[in-house]
């Protein structure tokens, strides 16, 4: 994989690790507790949590005490916490004790909404974070589910003074499902809810009523458009929201509990007598909310704290028990696939597929000074995990298949940590191997994003032999497709030829890189091949191993970045059932025998004379903001084109599938997104982009 220069380049990808766009955007802003990112890459439950409530909404130590039981109430219900807060200029997703009690006793500490975000980061400051600044820290980090006490909305007399909270656009534009006890009802709750529906917020009551609650009280005089009444249910809601790819949250309102509820008309008395003594004293902005909460605590004697404090603790119990359905559910998906595939695989899901590739450990270290000296730098060093077998074998797992995965690792505690990442996958093929190191990619990038200086120990790759592989020679002789990435030597891909021209079976190459697409094609292993998905560079080094010329210098203009395309793909489809070629910001190209005004991506079962022609299909836009990884990008693509495929779909939908799988990959902090479905790529359920016609080229 490597570096994309913009977040538009959709598809270009591959090697060990993409260093810039990632690095340059979150690595030394965020850091995602090591129980959170793991947490999350298993596709286990996690929670996230705001701390104003620590910081603004409490006195100490009911503040500490509170997050503290907060976060017992989600590790009790099977899920993981990860509170939110901004320390020392970093944003924290997951904190430790210690980090809890700094937040709890700091008098310095800001509150941190969106808007305060970069000034907070950029003066290295400490604050918690509003509901806003929680919801974008969580989507940073994969996390669906956010519970809170009440968020934010539109103040009374918001018609003029346009005082309307950052919570409400953030619902409209994050992806985040947030549990809370309603509206805070020093707001215009009616108000409130217009604008919500203005932005396109799906709102629900949690439980037997559609009232919408008011925080202490759990009627507001306002009803939501919808309810859920359990944690099945509201899960499959947010699932629906996150599948369709709309880009804004769910609001999911939970009463507070009957038992509390009877203070409730005290608490509204104190709230009305508070909030017209702000008036009279001047009290604005992001002031308001912390001085009524604190003169409705004197004035009801505690009561209102305890109130506050049960809420909490129900929005936690309940929220956690969503994230733990919402996580049953998407894993439900991954094993099974809500859409039962067609053909050959529904019978034989065990063996259908097998890659054949690496797996690499990554350690990315960004210094924070724009000059790194040869001594000790100050700087962030983050790990993930990568490969280009290792990404394609996890998409087509989360995408209905049980691919057999064939790799080598060493006996280490990084293959340790491989394997617990891979535990959704059939990794029974990956050998662990006492005398060898995992492979691991170490890189040190300056504060600009530019790389200093990059390591790499993958020796072991080189232990995928051909003897090795050998041993599961009779899963590859009855598959239906085989993948290979060049990171694997070239006796074992001449072996794998072999076998698959002897059994005709259909196998795809996926490049890796340019140094090594040249693999198959230095032997005549390469006419065993039925597809592979090289970019405009790889093509070229395909060519020149076959000794067919090549243009010194790659076109920029999509016309001519076509025409290139087409005329060095022209040889490979001798042999060749289809090229992909991926062309970064210009989309893909489709290369293949022409069927009925496209290309027929499906499997060949003989060789004969075709007429040849392209598609081209743009890429889909994906924005700066919204771009958070992009060293999977390209290996989505693949697989869900693959999956697509062995479901015997449409060209369109096929290659729709695989965009909007590298799209999910590109808004997610991991190369394969957690919550790949085959309802997630599904184009006829994702309406929210609209699809142009691809051109349709013909290859003389």
């Amino acid at each position: 994989m490597r570096m994309l220069k913009r977040a538009s380049a959709l598809i270009l990808r591959r090697g060990i690790t993409t260093f810039k766009s990632r690095l340059c955007k979150n690595d030394s802003l965020f850091r995602v507790h090591p129980s959170v990112s793991q947490a999350v890459a298993e596709n286990k439950p996690v929670v996230a949590l705001e701390s104003t409530i620590i910081t603004h909404g409490m006195p100490y130590p009911h503040n500490l005490s509170t997050a503290k039981e907060v976060e017992a109430i989600v590790r009790a219900e099977g899920a993981t916490p990860a509170t939110v807060g901004v320390i020392e200029g970093e944003v924290r997703v997951g904190l430790s004790s210690e980090e809890l009690d700094h937040l709890a006793r700091c008098q310095s500490s800001l509150k941190v909404s969106r808007r305060d975000l970069p000034y907070v980061i950029s003066k290295g400051l400490s604050g918690g974070t509003t509901v806003s600044a929680t919801m974008i820290a969580a989507h940073q980090a994969g996390i669906p589910v956010f519970v809170t006490g009440g968020i934010g909305g539109v103040h009374r007399d918001g018609e003029n003074s346009l005082d309307i909270s950052a919570d409400l656009t953030e619902l409209g534009r994050t992806p985040i499902a947030v549990v809370s006890a309603g509206v805070k009802s020093i707001l215009d709750i009616g108000r409130t809810l217009e604008y919500l529906e203005t932005q396109g917020v799906c709102v629900a009551t949690y439980g037997a009523l559609k009232n919408f609650p008011a925080f202490f009280s759990p009627q507001s005089g306002f009803t939501s458009p919808y309810q859920v009444c359990d944690p099945e249910e509201a899960a499959e809601l947010i699932a629906s929201c996150l599948s369709l790819g709309l880009q804004s949250g769910v609001l999911l309102a939970v009463p507070i509990p009957e038992e509390h509820a009877a203070a409730g008309q005290q608490i509204e008395e104190a709230i009305q007598a508070a909030v017209t003594e702000a008036s009279a004293k001047g009290i604005r902005g992001r002031d308001v909310t912390p001085f009524i909460l604190q003169k409705v605590n004197d004035l009801t004697k505690g009561k209102s704290l305890q109130a506050n404090i049960a809420l909490i603790h129900n929005n936690a119990k309940v929220g956690s028990q969503i994230a733990c359905a919402l996580s049953k559910q998407m894993n439900d998906k991954t094993s099974k696939g809500k859409t039962q595939p067609h053909g050959k695989h529904s019978s034989h899901p065990e063996s259908d597929i097998v890659v054949i590739g690496g797996i690499n450990v990554d350690f990315i270290a960004k210094g924070k000074t724009k000059t790194l000296f040869g001594q000790t730098n100050v700087g962030s060093v983050c790990q993930s995990f990568g490969g280009v077998g290792r990404n394609v074998a996890d998409s087509l797992s989360r995408l209905g298949h049980r691919p057999l995965f064939i790799s080598a690792t060493g006996a280490d505690s990084h293959s340790d940590a491989v394997f617990n990442h891979c535990k959704h996958m059939n990794t029974s093929g990956v050998a662990r191997l006492e005398e060898q190191s995992t492979a691991t990619y170490c890189v040190v990038i300056s504060e600009s994003g530019e790389m200093s200086l990059g390591l790499g120990d993958m020796d072991v790759h080189q232990q995928i032999t051909e003897k090795y592989v050998s041993q599961f020679e009779k899963q590859l002789s009855s598959a239906t497709l085989v993948c290979l990435d060049g990171n694997i030597p070239v006796s074992t891909i001449d072996y794998v030829c072999s076998i698959a021209s002897k059994h005709n079976i259909n196998v795809w190459y996926e490049p890796t890189d340019s140094n090594k697409a040249s693999k198959p094609f230095i032997s005549d292993a390469w006419k065993s091949l039925s597809y592979s998905s090289p970019n405009l560079a790889e093509l070229c080094t395909m060519n020149k191993t076959l000794g067919i010329p090549t243009p010194e210098v790659l076109p920029s203009s999509l016309d001519e970045v076509l025409s290139v395309a087409m005329a060095l793909s022209r040889p490979l489809l001798d042999h060749l059932h289809c090229l992909v070629v991926t062309l970064g910001a210009n989309g893909v190209l489709v290369c293949g025998e022409h069927d009925a005004g496209s290309v027929n991506l499906q499997p060949r079962k003989q060789k004969r004379k075709r007429q040849l022609c392209a598609l081209h299909y743009p890429s889909l836009t994906v924005t700066a903001e919204e771009t958070m990884n992009v060293s999977g990008a390209g290996d989505s693509l693949a697989g869900a084109l693959m999956a697509g495929i062995l479901q015997q779909r449409d060209t369109d939908t096929c290659v729709r599938m695989g965009l909007l799988a590298a799209r999910m990959s590109l808004a997610s902090p991991h190369p394969i997104a957690p919550t790949l479905t085959l309802d997630s790529v599904n184009p006829n359920k994702v309406q929210a982009h609209y699809w142009p016609k691809p051109s349709l080229l013909w290859i003389d």
